[in-house]
């Protein structure tokens, strides 16, 4: 079977981290474009992962020019619509980082040229692709948890504060830890639910920590004056049927409580959480149990090639490509995070609850 034929616009961390690593890994791609703003950035992506006579360019639409069979969209979040959008027209299928966009409106430009132009359309949520993740979306589907009417998407850190690229620019960004890290616990989370119909939201963001200078950073100092998102969000989220979400996210938190991209469900039959790796818990025979599934016990393969989350997102995307298979992570899904997200940020500039019509 021939090589695909991708291009790439965007060649900063997300990309030289995650995408770039995880198709060569799983071969069968050829990446034979490059774009960023930053040309030494594309071109040194080009040599460490282009396929041979590989093209560097610094304008996204001039990439769009060529025949591709799909191109990634790493860029900032602003941006993620505008360029996807345009992919789309000129007949690529597109994988786009998180979140789907700045805001639901430019999200929901991004479906509709999904569905015009007939092509794929996916958003970079790995974590559905963890073997817990997938061993308790099993167990969901199964019914074994029941109906889930209450769940929490967890995404904390207690001082960890990504300080590189633009992160802390709500301009480009469109906000902080609740739009970064937030945004998978809350994909994570409905998805396990199958729940995308919100009512309404409600929300606070705080800018608490971020003129610190004591700050104990992971990732090193931040600047008191770009840290410009804010540094923690909470939203308590009902929907339609009455089940309820509380989302909380966070760079900077003094708390021990840390947990990235995590949910804790509880539904009519059983329960499920994964503060000690995946634990579901239920009753049985009038007793108490807690179960502790060994989902990522043994690493899988393919073709020799392991299957890290990355390189399973790489796999399905490709795959469905192909017509070999279906996306796992749908616009259709994706775009709800995105309405939540922005709900929860107006209601903490309003100080009111947002309903969904």
């Amino acid at each position: 079977m021939a090589n695909l034929k991708a291009g790439i616009i965007g060649c900063g961390g997300i990309a030289n981290g995650k995408h770039l690593p995880s198709i060569t890994a799983l071969g069968g791609v050829d990446v034979v474009a490059f774009c960023d703003l930053i040309e030494s950035r594309a071109t040194k992506a080009a040599k460490e992962y282009g396929a041979k006579g590989a093209k560097v360019f610094t304008d996204y639409k001039e990439l769009l020019k060529l025949e591709l069979d799909y191109v990634y969209v790493c860029t900032p979040n602003r941006s993620h619509s505008i360029i996807a959008v345009d992919a789309l027209n000129s007949g690529k299928n597109v994988l786009c980082e998180k979140p789907m966009a700045i805001n639901y409106a430019e999200a929901l430009k991004m479906l509709e040229a999904s569905k015009k132009n007939k092509k794929l359309l996916s958003i970079g949520y790995q974590t559905r692709y963890f073997a817990d993740s997938q061993y308790l979306k099993s167990a969901c589907e199964a019914g074994q948890l029941g109906e889930v009417y209450f769940a929490r998407a967890n995404a904390i850190r207690r001082r960890a504060v990504p300080t590189w690229g633009v992160f802390l620019n709500e301009h480009e960004q469109g906000g902080g830890p609740l739009i970064d890290i937030g945004t998978h616990a809350l994909d994570l989370t409905l998805w396990m639910m199958d729940n995308y119909t919100p009512k309404y939201a409600v929300g606070t963001v705080y800018h608490k920590l971020n003129k610190d200078t004591d700050q104990g950073n992971a990732w090193g100092a931040w600047d008191p004056d770009e840290f410009t998102v804010e540094d923690s969000a909470f939203g308590f989220v009902v929907m339609e049927n009455g089940a309820t979400i509380s989302l909380s996210a966070a760079w900077a938190l003094n708390t021990l409580d840390v947990e990235e991209a995590t949910c804790t469900l509880s539904g009519t039959k059983g329960g499920a959480d994964f503060h000690d790796g995946l634990r579901i818990n239920g009753v049985k025979f009038n007793r108490q149990f807690t179960e502790k599934p060994e989902a990522g016990a043994a690493a899988a393969f393919y073709d020799s090639v392991k299957m890290t989350p990355q390189v399973v997102e790489q796999k399905v995307f490709t795959d469905a490509v192909r017509g070999k298979g279906k996306l796992t992570v749908l616009p259709e899904q994706a775009i709800v995070v995105t309405r939540i997200l922005e709900a929860i940020y107006e209601s903490a500039k309003t100080g009111k609850p947002v309903y969904f019509k």
